[in-house]
């Protein structure tokens, strides 16, 4: 089998070499000055962070990408899609706030903001699914399918239902309108073990379904033909009763993104960065990021989705654990699988699997550093 090339860099600077300059050497070796964007609409697709939570990518760092794409002729736009969970990125309104409250302005980025699904996030386009098993069309915030080049800013960190987000999940997940998110993630049950349930209520606050109610036993009880399935509860609860679904529904899940993730991609140019700094243990999602389970290792950057992935998840399995994070709550002294240590429901190589299966990208690579 052939290889794909994932690009990295780790984060050591000097007063001649700052941090951004090392991401603008990166970007331009692992291709994206050599894209064919010329005069056409780059979505510069991003985690803009919930309010509360500190682990989101810089605005700084997406300002030297917008500059490599403007320089080459393309019309960046900074993009993310609503979301269907308790929070305040579930409305246009509240999304572009949110960016502007962490610091996502034009000046800088040095790029405009637009809220992909419209003010409600219905406003999607149906695309094609051209090697679904799941699916055979992907409902797709409507600016993002409208883009003529895609490029992937990605936090890699830990997820509770695919076992850790990067690019694959940032596209196939993020750029999905409510109704797609929907259906990605409507195969996910979370349960409540009640023997570890405090009947503190958390869940209840937090869900954004109104699927949780504590019964006459002060224990949390999950209305399955109301859940969403966004596992909110699991990430919030502080005594590990709320719990993911089973494994097939961490892998089904997961190969949905990616049959998503194909239907974004697929025709266009695309490029994928990937930034392994503060890795919490939880998506972005809430509004609060545990501590980070591995000390930061660096950027990495490719064409292909899969590789970058892969030698993500590769690169903070070798890592060695930082004291006092989640991962050694769970008494670990070492781990060469974290995800599956924080999130045991979990299947993290199921999208990576699935993805290399219809041909989005290789789980295989070779890995290049620039100094």
């Amino acid at each position: 089998m052939n290889s794909s090339t994932v690009y990295w860099t780790n984060l050591r600077t000097t007063p001649n070499r700052t941090i951004l300059q090392k991401l603008d050497t990166l970007c331009r070796t692992a291709g994206l000055s050599d894209l064919d964007i010329h005069d056409k609409f780059c979505a510069l697709k991003i985690h803009f962070g919930e309010p509360g939570n500190m682990a989101f990518v810089r605005p700084p760092f997406i300002r030297v990408i917008s500059a490599i794409i403007k320089e080459n002729g393309g019309k960046p736009f900074l993009t993310d899609a609503n979301t269907l969970y308790s929070g305040q990125r579930a409305t246009a309104f509240d999304h572009l706030r949110a960016a502007f409250e962490n610091g996502f302005s034009f000046d800088a980025t040095g790029c405009d903001i637009i809220i992909a699904d419209g003010l409600k996030g219905s406003d999607y386009s149906e695309l094609p699914v051209s090697a679904g098993i799941h699916c055979s069309s992907a409902r797709i915030a409507c600016a993002i399918a409208e883009a003529d080049a895609i490029i992937s800013i990605n936090h890699f960190k830990g997820h509770e239902l695919t076992g850790f987000g990067g690019a694959l999940k940032n596209l196939g997940m993020g750029c999905a309108s409510r109704s797609g998110k929907k259906f990605l993630h409507d195969v996910s049950h979370p349960t409540i073990h009640r023997e570890a349930c405090t009947g503190c209520g958390v869940c209840m606050t937090n869900c954004a379904s109104k699927a949780i109610h504590i019964d006459s036993e002060h224990k949390a009880v999950i209305e399955h033909d109301v859940c969403t399935g966004c596992c909110q509860c699991v990430a919030v609860c502080q005594f590990n009763a709320a719990r993911a679904s089973e494994e097939s529904a961490s892998r089904i899940c997961s190969e949905r993104i990616a049959e998503y993730t194909q239907a974004i991609l697929e025709g266009k140019p695309s490029f994928h960065v990937s930034f392994i700094l503060n890795v919490s243990p939880n998506c972005d999602c809430w509004s609060n990021n545990d501590a980070s389970i591995v000390p930061d290792i660096g950027i990495f950057a490719s064409l292909d989705p899969v590789a970058l992935d892969q030698a993500c998840a590769d690169a903070v399995n070798a890592s060695p654990l930082i004291t006092g994070s989640a991962i050694q709550d769970k008494r670990l002294v070492d781990a060469d699988d974290k995800f599956t240590y924080i999130h045991p429901d979990s299947n993290w190589e199921a999208g990576l699997d699935h993805a290399q299966s219809i041909g989005l990208g290789l789980r295989s690579y070779t890995l290049v550093e620039i100094q």
